[in-house]
């Protein structure tokens, strides 16, 4: 209790010490030590951000980054890094805008504008730039004002240049109808005793920040957006005093924060055109008759792709086209990056289930593959892989499938396909209906199947996505799964693989060469051992003719790892990788197959048995998911 109390009354000093109230001479005094204080939305946002830290990454340090994106500049941030996964193009492109924007460039008269498929992040990336604002330091402000405006635009025109020299700043913008109107009556035009307060950003409380949802065509008002005239005081005052006005309006409220604008082009155009002074002038009009007020505000708009489509093919939307930066956020395609996204909700989520190895694998390899576009070059799964990063070479060959080269064929890749909802939906639905708190991948597939069936999409998306389902990702975790289940018997596997590779590597060299090799043991010469390199080599479907090719090809690639400075084990030659775990899957498959079928074991199989299941716990298996896929193998991995 002692320790909460303390946090409280920390809390509360610091912001006393951040309160202000005090008359415009006193808010110099301040600027003069920090003319920070003074800075305009854009580069007040692009501040928050670059704040938190920029990584820049060098991609040819990290050999998964560089097959991803080649040898481009990537920038990874902060203020992004646990919110957002295998989009980082796109939160570069972001930053891009508010730094342009912070230098005063023409993009600080531009509305930054994300498009992209449903659920693909737009309105997450709004909200988390949205709560960014909230924990800015408070901002100084003229008390009373309704739009919080800034202090410095008291200053009189024939005085800026003076203020501007002596303060190192330059100051932008002039007083709204209401501050004006007190100035004069209230304090006479003495601007020095203007009062001066700070105040925070609010999005509960709309201070700073303004939201403006799709309005219905026919009954859209542009009060929402720029503040109303009060029917209570026409009789009171003229129609132009600015006494009538109430600034409560989206851009009134949004005035030196942000004015966000959700499924922006629901709405129709005309409801649009206060964006085209607020961008280009940095003014909008007021309510009634009064003048145009000054706005300094990022002005962030969303929507997804068939409005966007909709909307830029009239020619008639050019003045507001032209005042847009358009952001694509596409769907992620990289499976690591995906999985981290449902690990993300489901540890926020109040979800207590075990979750087997895979599982969420499965799941995001489908969110995936119907986010593909085909490919003349590779099937689907090796595509998925290629663009995890994850290094595939054409079997046969030292040549490495080109990312740059499958891209090309499908500009529009990302834009399409599951959403993060639906998987997400899928994965609560599998936990919701767990009978033992432990979800598999067997159950994720057969709820991914009935939640497809009832998806409203057309009969060949639905047939494309089942197939995706029922073939080839259930392909893929066999392999998987068999794999897991072989290297559970197997101990020293990768020891094992190292030795068949070295041994491949030596009789593959000594054959090409012509050449002899030395038994290091006995120090005998002794002819390269072909029954030993087939035996590797038919694990492909190399056939005899080609062998010899494929020597030459494996002791090729060697030799250009070791001049490049790469690491050489087993792994590195994906066709050899291949060959090899599947001779080591193959010599223990038979074990595998009888120890998992046999309902009954003798004594040494129960051992082998009991020692396999401690090996799969170890690696992520509960006793009730390591029981179903051990049955699901029994079933689906050895048919005799």
């Amino acid at each position: 209790m002692k320790d909460f109390l303390e946090i409280i009354q920390s809390d509360r000093e610091s912001r006393i010490k951040q309160d202000f109230e005090g008359c415009f001479l006193d808010y110099l005094e301040l600027l003069k030590e920090n003319p920070s204080l003074s800075i305009l939305a854009h580069q007040r946002m692009y501040e928050l951000i670059i704040n938190q830290g920029v990584e820049v990454v060098k991609t040819e340090e990290h050999p998964r980054l560089r097959r991803i994106y080649g040898n481009d500049v990537l920038k990874t941030y902060n203020f992004f890094e646990n919110d957002f996964f295998g989009i980082d193009k796109t939160l570069m492109q972001i930053v891009r805008y508010f730094h342009a924007a912070s230098m005063k460039g023409e993009e600080s008269r531009q509305v930054i504008y994300l498009v992209g498929p449903v659920g693909a992040g737009k309105s997450s990336i709004m909200e988390v730039l949205k709560k960014a604002l909230e924990t800015n330091p408070p901002i100084y402000v003229l008390k009373g004002c309704p739009i919080r405006e800034e202090p410095l635009h008291l200053v009189p025109k024939h005085l800026r240049k003076q203020f501007e020299e002596n303060f190192g700043i330059q100051i932008e913008g002039d007083l709204c109808p209401v501050c004006r109107y007190r100035l004069k009556n209230d304090y006479e035009g003495r601007f020095e005793e203007f009062p001066v307060e700070t105040v925070d950003f609010s999005i509960r409380s709309r201070k700073g920040i303004g939201v403006v949802p799709p309005v219905d065509p026919n009954n859209q008002d542009t009060s929402v957006l720029i503040g109303s005239v009060d029917i209570s005081k026409i009789d009171l005052y003229p129609e132009d005093d600015p006494r009538v006005m109430s600034l409560n309006g989206a851009f009134n409220v949004g005035n030196r924060g942000i004015v966000e604008f959700i499924e922006v082009f629901k709405n129709e155009v005309e409801y649009l055109h206060t964006m085209i002074t607020a961008t280009q002038e940095k003014s909008i009009p007021s309510p009634g008759k009064g003048s145009m007020i000054y706005f300094d505000g990022i002005i962030l708009a969303h929507s997804n792709e068939a409005e966007w489509n909709k909307f830029k093919s009239d020619h008639t939307n050019e003045a507001i086209l032209d005042r847009i930066v358009k952001i694509e956020v596409p769907y992620c395609l990289q499976l690591d990056e995906e999985i981290k996204i449902y690990k993300k909700i489901i540890k926020s989520s109040k979800f207590k289930t075990h979750i087997a190895p895979h599982t969420i694998e499965i799941a995001s390899m489908f969110a995936i593959l119907t986010r593909l576009a085909p490919s003349s070059k590779v099937d689907a799964i090796t595509k998925l892989k290629i663009y995890n990063g994850e290094e595939i070479v054409e079997k046969g060959t030292t040549k490495k499938v080109d990312i740059i080269e499958i891209r090309d064929e499908a500009s529009r890749e990302g834009m399409t396909g599951i959403s993060t909802r639906f998987i997400m939906k899928v994965l609560d639905n599998t936990m919701s209906e767990s009978e033992h708190d432990c979800m598999n991948p067997i159950m994720v597939m057969e709820t991914l199947v009935r939640a497809v069936k009832d998806l409203s999409i057309s009969e060949d998306d639905r047939k494309r996505y089942l197939n995706f389902i029922q073939d080839t990702i259930k392909k893929e975790y066999h392999k998987i799964l068999e794999k897991e289940v072989t290297k559970a018997f197997i101990h020293g596997y990768k020891e094992q693989a190292e030795d068949l590779f070295n041994n491949y590597l030596d009789h593959s060299e000594a054959f090409v060469n012509k050449k002899k090799l030395k038994d290091r043991n006995t120090g005998e010469e002794l002819e390269p051992d072909e029954k030993f390199l087939r035996s590797i080599e038919e694990q492909i479907g190399i056939s005899a003719a080609a062998a010899g090719g494929f020597r030459q090809d494996v002791t090729a690639y060697m030799f250009y790892v070791i001049r490049n400075g790469g690491k050489m084990d087993y792994a590195c030659y994906e066709p050899l990788k291949e060959a090899i775990e599947n001779k080591l899957t193959t010599s223990v498959r038979e074990l595998s197959r009888v120890i998992t079928r046999n309902k009954v074991r003798d004594k040494e199989q129960n051992e082998k048995y009991d020692l396999m299941v401690q090996e799969m716990k170890r690696n992520g298996y509960c006793d009730h998911c390591c029981n179903v896929v051990l049955k699901y193998a029994a079933n689906n991995l050895w048919k005799d």
